[in-house]
């Protein structure tokens, strides 16, 4: 069960943290997902310190806006693909009707690249956020942008290509090493012509010339090395740097379960002290001086010894509240008491802790069973376990998502089931 807090008291139970409760935070979020537990996971997180909470919501009836953490909900249906003169305008109406400084927290790549990329205006209607390279979240959140400053300061990460005509595919089809896996090369067209659903396997050079033919003359994937599941293991930073690119909040972790399998959210992970991975994170945020909430998926390749960066998402996890230190911070509370000029106590983080998204961790379960797929830095037993819906003291967000998920979650579900039972290659999780 989720641990509830007195509303001016750490996570866990220890000292005060000085929060301003003069400076709201507000949710920022562009897409149609209203069953999205990060966002109601940061109206906890700090709404539970006495933070005036706010959230952009697709309606009044999210398990967001069900929240008794929340002071106000924005209904605001927006698709991610609107021109960003429209969406930076209605995020100055919001910040009016606020009407005080407001800490913004983004919860995709479309609101985080968005703040970068407009901050005059933005910080000009009285929003806080970190300061950032105007350019440089939209290029992290770009698959091949990603790789290209990987390569660039010597982070490991798989091998890829990217396709910029047909005629690259079919050179690519007959030399490549398959399976491989197809993903969407710039995180916004996910939202207007995505070319996938999402991370794609495709097991032989026939399934992806026929994929690839609705992908029209210019392909927006990349083609990337398949990271063989028995080799593997999935491991997660989240952390906060300052304005000098130093951690003051860093977490590691090891991954059990996503959905869809392998590819997909975060379904269950633990709490595992990586010191090698915390370096790794330390050293690429300092050479490309990002500041900010990060969340990075890496996988480790058993065949090599290396940890591969997979995604950078220049943002909060939905999973982020995994993550909290002995002090009683994670990655939302450090942003928050740093942008409003307080100290983030330092700590060590709740190494054993276990995270569960109650309505995707069932399907991931019985479908890692049958894959055989293994993460042996888990610990047996968890020190405590943090549940993404259920929280005794604010229950409504759950039976909101009950209310909201199981038609559509079971058609989802049964789809990616009907997926993976065909086999083909074409289409299946990776």
């Amino acid at each position: 069960m989720a641990r509830s807090a007195g509303s001016a008291r750490s996570g866990g139970g220890g000292a005060p943290l000085g929060v301003d409760r003069d400076v709201p935070g507000l949710v920022v979020k562009f897409g149609d997902y209203p069953l999205h537990h990060g966002g109601v996971g940061v109206i906890r997180s700090l709404g539970r310190l006495g933070v005036p909470m706010y959230a952009i919501t697709e309606d009044r009836y999210t398990p967001a806006a069900a929240s008794r953490y929340l002071t106000g909900a924005f209904p605001w249906r927006t698709t991610g693909a609107e021109e960003p003169a429209r969406l930076v305008e209605g995020l100055v109406r919001i910040a009016r009707r606020i009407g005080r400084p407001t800490v913004m927290i983004p919860t995709d790549e479309e609101a985080a690249v968005l703040i970068a990329e407009h901050q005059g205006p933005l910080a000009d209607a009285g929003f806080l956020f970190p300061r950032v390279e105007r350019e440089l979240p939209r290029r992290l959140a770009s698959k091949q942008g990603l790789h290209e400053l990987c390569v660039e300061h010597g982070i490991a990460s798989p091998s890829a290509a990217f396709p910029d005509s047909q005629e690259d595919i079919e050179e690519f089809a007959a030399k490549a090493r398959f399976p491989v896996v197809a993903k969407n090369r710039e995180a916004f067209t996910r939202r207007s012509s995505p070319a996938v659903n999402g991370t794609t396997r495709i097991a032989t050079p026939d399934a992806l010339r026929a994929l690839a033919r609705d992908w029209g003359v210019r392909p927006g994937v990349i083609l990337q090395e398949y990271l063989p599941r028995e080799d593997a293991e999935d491991w997660i930073v989240h952390a906060y740097f300052d304005q000098d690119s130093n951690p003051r909040a860093m977490f590691t972790g090891v991954k059990v379960r996503s959905w869809p399998p392998h590819a997909g959210m975060t379904a269950n992970a633990y709490v595992v002290d990586n010191p090698e991975l915390a370096d790794i994170a330390v050293r690429f945020i300092k050479q490309i001086g990002f500041t900010g909430i990060i969340d990075l998926d890496l996988r480790f390749d058993r065949r090599d010894g290396q940890y591969k960066l997979l995604d950078f998402n220049p943002r909060m996890g939905a999973q982020f509240r995994l993550f909290e230190n002995e002090a009683g911070i994670d990655v939302v509370r450090a942003l928050h008491l740093q942008l409003t000029g307080r100290d983030v106590p330092e700590g060590e983080q709740r190494a054993g802790h276990r995270y569960v998204v109650e309505n995707i961790d069932l399907p991931a379960l019985l479908a890692y069973r049958r894959s055989g797929y293994t993460t042996p830095h888990a610990p047996s037993r968890a020190s405590g376990t943090e549940l993404a819906w259920w929280a005794a003291d604010d229950p409504r967000p759950f039976f909101t998502m009950l209310a909201r998920f199981v038609r559509p979650g079971a058609k989802h579900l049964y789809q990616l089931w009907r997926t993976n039972r065909r086999g083909s290659g074409t289409g299946s999780p990776a």
